[in-house]
C-alpha cells in the first residue's frame, strides 16, 4: 500500500478549517437510580418528553416522564454500565432511526442498528420515530385492493392500502402465517413490507426471516426486532420505529405494508415501563393511556392525497387473546381503532379449516370498496351462501329430518368451507381466486365428494393455464367480469368439469389400485379375485 502524501495534506487542512475553539454548554443532568431499562434523572429542565439523553458510557435515553424534581427516562440499552451519580446531558434532538433503501432485507433493532451480521447499513436520511398521523386533508378513501393472496380474505374481508386491518386469535391459530402469506405475496408488486416483531422468541424471528428470503420475499422487507430478551423499552419503540421506516416511503408515493407482531406484548411492556415509572394503575393494572398508546401509532396508517403523492401505509396488527375472549382490554381498545378484524378460531384451527378464518365475525369496513369489480361480483353470491350455510349448519344440529333444498345447501356450503382452505406459502392470484369461486357458486362442485374440492380446483387452474392462458391474462390485465368473459370461463369450466377431470380423475384411480395391486403381489398378500 503507498501512502500519498497529498492525500495526507488535504485531509489535514481540511480538519485544519473545521477545527473550532468555540464552547458549547449542554445541559446536564445526575442519576438518581436506574435498574430495570428505566432511570431518574435530577436536573434537565428544560427536557421535554421524546428527548434524547445520553448517559456517561455512551447509552441513549428517552425521556418519558417530566416530574417536578426528577425526569424519568427509558435506557434505549443495556443500564448495566450507569450507575447512581452519573452525569447526563440533554442531546437536544429526538429519537430517530435511520430509513431507506439499503435497509431491504436487513434486520435491524428498534434503534435501526443491524442485528443481522451482515454489517453496517448507510442510511438514505434519519426520520423520527414519534410523528403525527396525516389529517382528514391529506388522506383519501381507501379505494385500492392489497391482495394478500388469501382467498378467503380477498373474498370475504377484503383490505384496501391505507387500511388498518386487525388479526385477532388464540396463540397457535395461524396469525403470523397469515402475515408471512401476505408479504410473500406482495413480490413483484411494487408494495415495500416492514415486519415488526415484538416480544417473540429470537428462534422465531430467525425461522420467519428465513420463510421470507426461501420464498424470495426479503428483498422488499425489512424485519425490526425487539426480542423477548431485549429490554421492554426497545419493545416499546419498535413498532413507532418500523412506521417511522414505512412514513419515509409513503411520503414518496409508495405503497406500504407494515404488521405489528404482536400488539398485545407491546401493551405489555408498555405496562411495565408505566408502573416502574409509578405512573398509577386502571384496568388490568395498564396506564390509562394505554388506548392512545395505540392510537397514535394505528392512526398513522393512510392513503394520501394525489397532491402528497397519493402513497399509502397499510397497517396489520396482530393480538392474541386468552381462549379467545375478545371483549378483554386491550383487543376492544384495538378493534376499536382499526378498519376491521379477521377473527381466527382454534377450534377451527384444530378441526383443519385453514386458515381458520371465522367468517360469520370477521369483517372488514372498507368492504368492496378495495376490490377489483370481477371479485366484487363473484364475492356476492360466496358471502350470501357461507351465511345461509352457518345459518342452517346450526339449525341442523338439533335434526336430521331436512327437506332435499336444505341438504343440497348444506351440502354446497361445506364444498365452499373446503374451497376456502389453503396451504400455507401458497397465494393465490386474483383471476384463480375469481376462476374457482365463480366454479364453486354456480354448482360445478357440487357433485364432487367434498374431499375431492381442492384437488379439483388445482387441476382445474392449471388445465385453464396450460389450454386457455389467453382468457386468464385477459382476466389479471383487466379483472372485470363481463357479459363475454363471464360466459367464455362458464364454458371452459363446464368443458373441464364434465370431461377433462372426470378422465384424470379415473385414471388416478385405476392408477392408484394398480399401485395396490402391485404391492400385494410383492408382499405376497394376492386377493382371491386375482
Amino acid at each position: 500500500m503507498t501512502i500519498r502524501s497529498d492525500e495526507i495534506i488535504s485531509v489535514l487542512r481540511r480538519e485544519i478549517e473545521q477545527f473550532s475553539t468555540e464552547l458549547k454548554t449542554v445541559e446536564a443532568g445526575v442519576v438518581l437510580q436506574c435498574g430495570d431499562g428505566i432511570a431518574r434523572v435530577h436536573g434537565l429542565p428544560k427536557a421535554m418528553a421524546g428527548d434524547l439523553v445520553e448517559f456517561a458510557n455512551g447509552v441513549r435515553g428517552y425521556v418519558l416522564n417530566l416530574e417536578e424534581d426528577n425526569v424519568g427516562c427509558l435506557v434505549l440499552g443495556s443500564d448495566e454500565g450507569i450507575h447512581e451519580g452519573d452525569l447526563v446531558k440533554d442531546t437536544e434532538q429526538i429519537l430517530s432511526v435511520p430509513v431507506g433503501r439499503h435497509l431491504f432485507g436487513r434486520v435491524v433493532n428498534p434503534l435501526g442498528q443491524p442485528i443481522d451480521g451482515e454489517g453496517p447499513i448507510v442510511p438514505e436520511a434519519h426520520q423520527g420515530v414519534e410523528n403525527s398521523s396525516p389529517n382528514i386533508i391529506q388522506r383519501q378513501p381507501v379505494n385500492e385492493p392489497l391482495q394478500t393472496g388469501i382467498q378467503a380474505i380477498d373474498a370475504l374481508i377484503p383490505i384496501g392500502k391505507g387500511q388498518r386491518e386487525l388479526i385477532i386469535g388464540d396463540r397457535q391459530t395461524g396469525k403470523t402465517a397469515i402475515a408471512i402469506d401476505t408479504i410473500i405475496n406482495q413480490k413483484d408488486k411494487n408494495v415495500i413490507c416492514i415486519y415488526v416483531a415484538i416480544g417473540q422468541k429470537m428462534s422465531t424471528i430467525t425461522q420467519v426471516v428465513e420463510t421470507l428470503r426461501h420464498y424470495g420475499a426479503l428483498d422488499h422487507t425489512i424485519v425490526v426486532a425487539a426480542s423477548a430478551s431485549d429490554p421492554a423499552p426497545f419493545q416499546f419503540i419498535a413498532p413507532y420505529s418500523g412506521c417511522a421506516m414505512g412514513e419515509f416511503f409513503r411520503d414518496r408515493g409508495e405503497h406500504v405494508l407494515c404488521i405489528y407482531d404482536d400488539l398485545s406484548k407491546h401493551a405489555v411492556a408498555y405496562r411495565q415501563i408505566s408502573l416502574l415509572l409509578r405512573r398509577p394503575p386502571g384496568r388490568e393494572a395498564f396506564p390509562a393511556d394505554i388506548f392512545y398508546l395505540h392510537a397514535r401509532l394505528l392512526e398513522r396508517a393512510a392513503k394520501l392525497n394525489a397532491e402528497l403523492g397519493g402513497g399509502s401505509l397499510t397497517a396489520l396488527p396482530i393480538i392474541e387473546t386468552q381462549a379467545g375472549d375478545a371483549s378483554a382490554y386491550i383487543p376492544t381498545n384495538v378493534i376499536s381503532i382499526t378498519d376491521g378484524q379477521i377473527v381466527l378460531e382454534s377450534a377451527l384451527f384444530n378441526s383443519g379449516i385453514r386458515p381458520a378464518i371465522n367468517a360469520g365475525l370477521s369483517v372488514s369496513r372498507v368492504g368492496g370498496n378495495a376490490q377489483v369489480k370481477a371479485m366484487k361480483k363473484v364475492a356476492g353470491p360466496l358471502r350470501l351462501e357461507l351465511a345461509q350455510y352457518r345459518e342452517l349448519a346450526a339449525f341442523s344440529q338439533f335434526t336430521k329430518d331436512l327437506d332435499r333444498a336444505t341438504q343440497d345447501q348444506l351440502a354446497r356450503g361445506e364444498r365452499l368451507v373446503e374451497l376456502l382452505k389453503q396451504p400455507q406459502y401458497s397465494p393465490m392470484s386474483v383471476e384463480d381466486q375469481i376462476v374457482t369461486i365463480l366454479a364453486s357458486t354456480r354448482g360445478y362442485t357440487d357433485h364432487l365428494d367434498k374431499r375431492e374440492v381442492l384437488r379439483y380446483k388445482k387441476f382445474m387452474l392449471k388445465y385453464l393455464h396450460q389450454k386457455h392462458p389467453e382468457v386468464m391474462l385477459t382476466l389479471r390485465r383487466d379483472p372485470v367480469l363481463n357479459e363475454e368473459i363471464e360466459k367464455r370461463l362458464i364454458e371452459l369450466i363446464k368443458e373441464f368439469t364434465d370431461s377433462v377431470y372426470m378422465l384424470q380423475y379415473h385414471a388416478e384411480e385405476l392408477h392408484k389400485a394398480d399401485e395396490e395391486q402391485k404391492k400385494e403381489k410383492r408382499t405376497g398378500k394376492i386377493s382371491l379375485k386375482d
